[in-house]
């Protein structure tokens, strides 16, 4: 093998077995999307799918970075509802169906207070988001959200 090819080898190997990685590189377990009339957002997430985690949520954080949020997963679709007790910092919270479908857009709320935020019935998932943001970029009942979780027969599946 001559010198060059040496050195090119190892770089021509990662890219080939990284490519694979690049093309799917859409859809991730820590990333959230959303399209509508009003154009698209990505989100970086944390996931909560455990009872656990999803009972701790955003509590206690001081800040949270404009393109994050925390995405909650359910085993199945059913009614969803949360409060703001122990969270310090005002959320967004955009229900969606199995499909992916946002179904409820709660804007706003208030840290600390201890109503009941309804977010309807057939919720699959719900993204937090910093309070404010979902206004602001138009995400409104009827935008899509992409994530693994909703799987392939989401209305925008990850395959696309």
């Amino acid at each position: 093998m001559r010198r060059g090819a040496k050195r090119l080898f190892p770089a021509l190997l990662a890219t080939c077995l990284l490519l694979p990685l690049a093309v799917s590189a859409g859809c991730a377990p820590d990333k959230v999307e959303l399209r509508g009339d009003w154009g698209q957002a990505q989100f970086r997430v944390e996931l909560a799918d455990t009872p656990e985690e999803r009972a701790r949520g955003l509590m206690f954080r001081e800040q949270m970075p404009r393109s994050a949020g925390m995405l909650f997963v359910y085993e199945a679709p059913g009614p969803a509802s949360f409060w703001m007790k122990n969270t310090l910092i005002p959320l967004d919270m955009i229900f969606a169906d199995k499909d992916g479908v946002v179904t409820r857009v709660h804007s706003r709320a208030v840290p600390g207070d201890l109503t009941a935020i309804d977010g309807g019935r057939g919720v699959l998932v719900v993204l937090e988001i910093n309070g404010g943001l979902a206004e602001a970029m138009g995400i409104v009942p009827g935008s899509e959200l992409r994530h693994p979780a909703l799987g392939q027969t989401a209305a925008w599946p990850c395959s696309e």
